[in-house]
């Protein structure tokens, strides 16, 4: 069995060029066209996508009744256009764009002429959501918390300009966000009524909340739904309170277009509740939720209520996969959910009445999921093919590629061949893990390995094209790819993903450990004491507990936002119910594991080189935790390097930045892997 899906995989990670000359670079990388957000018209006969290029971001609409027409270009604006939402009518469309000095939406009509705006707000629109009815638009906008109307979060704006003095104050935390100062501002949501044209006023649904809805800074519209008679919003928020820093209590609230009193429908689960959704006739509401409080990493199931008969349940209770996103079918007899899957995100099909599931596909990261009435519209990407859009019949049939972005892009490109492979991990149990060939790869040659190591813990370097993180880029540098999903990696159950907790120098290095072994020895092209070693967030951590744990592993490690001492990292990152749960309490609590599992106790046994970046806008993981790990190598005498990026977060964005990342990186690894 193994064999066979390995085999299956190497095929479909083959290039399809096989006349291309030339390796991947980060520059061809930042080049790619990249597919924004995906919208079906509500005959199915359509879809228009946003595409981001080099140049700015414009829609483009597809035939999905014929897919070989040439796919036809609606805007050709300067600046961003996204997040499409097709009438009801189906003859025009609503998007975002800063046409003017702020992201409003727009209307455009399909059948001719320019798009006019909907709104003409003083404030940025930075989402919206239209109601069934297509008579209202919920809208999410930075205000002052207080304010009843747009025109006061205006007026106390220009005194807080005016102010002489520039200190923050804080009574509560948070007083930061992964890469932002808590402000005197909040994302709330209004509504507008949409006879006015264009729209200057709309009103906030919780003026008095001190919080932020949808939460910042990775939720979006997802988590905001119109009820289906377009009377009532309902969104996903943690109700304001002084525990933001160590809870997880999102909840389901409802409230009235007209404002007035919230009601929380989830207020007997202490845990995560997001993304709530109606069925299109109206009779069910679903949204995910989560049973751990305080646990981030907990698995997302499927509750759906019978607005009916008031029963609530979860469907497909015993499905021991953690969903990420859903869709109701047209007829409300099934869900159809991406989930991380053994290296892949795959679709599946859950009937709604019985929670039997399905497969529909499981091959490379699948997301965007649109349906109509006998199709499954998607984007994909894998580890040798940016994202692109995809149909596939409801049954998992006649897979379809719709469009080819990158296809000039790519055309004298050569990547390198993947398999994933599986070997025997901590107590014998079954880890999974990738393997990518060299771009100029030949037989009988020994190669250096780039082994990474990925981040979350709770995360995954899977069949996915990485941005920051790609694979194919090692691989034109000559480098054997090795990623392993060690105990505490998403895709493999619950249990997999919770053995990370209160473990985190355990099980994972002893898989790490295992897999290295077990690959170079199986794949004998890859040289196993030619290797550096590489992680970013936890995989930062990785690095730093590689270091005293497995001194004679690597000739390099590079620790890119790596904690280095658990204690302080408890006393100064934002998101507090992370370290508590996963380390078991706060730091000065007895039983808690910060000591057990802190790589500052084991800087006696530190000898390997060492590349060390921060960004200094990262506030998850603090830039004094790589200025700890680099001060410890200078004091010590190893050979290291420090590279900070005061413009970044926990993450690598701005382009610029990126291709002297990735510089930096190979220059490290090519001092000390060049024989």
């Amino acid at each position: 069995m193994i064999k066979s899906a390995i085999s299956l995989t190497l095929l479909a990670g083959l290039t399809a060029n096989v006349q291309a000359a030339e390796p991947l670079t980060v520059q061809k990388l930042n080049s790619l066209n990249k597919i924004g957000n995906i919208s079906v018209s509500p005959d199915g006969s359509q879809l228009i996508y946003s595409l981001k290029t080099p140049t700015g971001s414009d829609l483009y609409l597809k035939s999905l009744s014929n897919p070989k027409q040439a796919d036809k270009r609606l805007t050709s604006y300067p600046g961003s256009e996204s997040d499409v939402t097709w009438l009801n009518d189906g003859k025009s469309i609503y998007f975002l764009a800063n046409r003017k000095a702020s992201h409003q939406v727009w209307q455009l009509n399909l059948t001719g002429g320019e798009a006019t705006p909907v709104t003409d707000l003083a404030l940025s629109v930075n989402g919206y959501k239209l109601s069934p009815d297509n008579k209202k638009l919920a809208l999410a906008l930075e205000v002052v918390p207080g304010c009843e109307t747009i025109s006061c979060t205006i007026e106390k704006t220009k005194i807080f300009d005016s102010e002489k003095h520039h200190a923050m104050e804080y009574d509560q935390l948070m007083v930061r966000h992964w890469d932002t100062w808590a402000d005197r501002f909040r994302s709330h949501i209004f509504v507008a009524d949409i006879t006015e044209n264009p729209i200057k006023d709309a009103k906030d649904l919780t003026p008095d909340w001190d919080t932020d809805i949808p939460a910042k800074p990775f939720a979006g519209m997802e988590e905001v739904t119109f009820t289906p008679d377009s009377l009532n919003v309902v969104f996903s928020a943690k109700a304001p309170s002084k525990d933001h820093a160590w809870t997880t209590n999102f909840d389901l609230f409802k409230v009235s277009i007209e404002g007035g009193a919230v009601e929380n429908l989830t207020k007997e689960n202490l845990a995560w509740d997001s993304q709530p959704q109606f069925s299109a006739d109206g009779r069910f509401m679903a949204y995910l939720a989560m049973k751990k409080p305080g646990f981030e990493a907990d698995r997302f199931g499927l509750m759906v209520k019978d607005l009916k008969t008031g029963k609530l349940d979860e469907v497909a209770p015993l499905w021991d996969r953690s969903i990420d996103s859903y869709q109701f079918s047209p007829n409300n007899r099934a869900v159809y959910v991406t989930t991380q899957d053994v290296g892949q995100k795959g679709i599946y099909e859950i009937s709604t009445n019985f929670g039997d599931v399905r497969k529909v596909f499981s091959n490379g990261s699948a997301g965007d999921v649109q349906l109509t009435d006998n199709k499954i519209i998607f984007s994909r990407h894998t580890l040798s093919s940016p994202k692109d859009i995809y149909q596939i019949n409801l049954d998992g049939s006649e897979l379809t590629q719709l469009t080819d972005v990158n296809k000039t892009n790519l055309a004298d490109i050569k990547l390198g061949e993947f398999e994933q492979f599986s070997f025997p991990g901590w107590n014998n149990e079954t880890v999974h893990g990738y393997v990518v060939k060299p771009w100029n790869f030949e037989a009988g040659k020994k190669y250096p390995i780039a082994f990474l190591v990925h981040g979350g813990p709770q995360g995954s370097f899977g069949n996915m094209f990485h941005y920051r993180w790609n694979a194919q880029l090692w691989a034109a540098q000559g480098y054997g790819v090795v990623m392993v999903d060690f105990h505490g990696s998403t895709g493999y159950g619950q249990a997999f993903t919770d053995s990370i907790s209160r473990d985190w120098g355990g099980k994972p290095l002893e898989d790490l450990q295992k897999g290295l072994a077990y690959i170079t020895q199986k794949e004998t092209w890859l040289d196993g004491k030619n290797a550096c070693a590489l992680g970013g967030s936890y995989g930062g951590y990785m690095m730093n507990w590689i270091a005293g744990n497995w001194t004679d592993g690597f000739n390099c490690l590079v620790n890119h936002a790596g904690l280095f001492d658990m204690d302080s990292f408890h006393q100064t990152t934002e998101e507090l119910w992370f370290a508590e749960h996963e380390m078991g309490g706060e730091f000065w609590a007895k039983n808690a594991d910060y000591g057990k599992f802190n790589p500052a106790s084991f800087v006696d046994n530190w000898k390997t080189p060492m590349l060390v970046i921060h960004g200094l806008k990262d506030y998850r993981v603090p830039y004094a935790q790589g200025l700890g790990a680099f001060t410890t190598l200078q004091r010590k005498g190893i050979d290291s390097r420090l590279v900070v990026y005061p413009d970044e977060n926990h993450w690598i964005l701005n382009q610029d930045n990126l291709i002297h990342w990735y510089d930096e990186v190979f220059s490290w690894m090519k001092k000390h892997t060049q024989k």
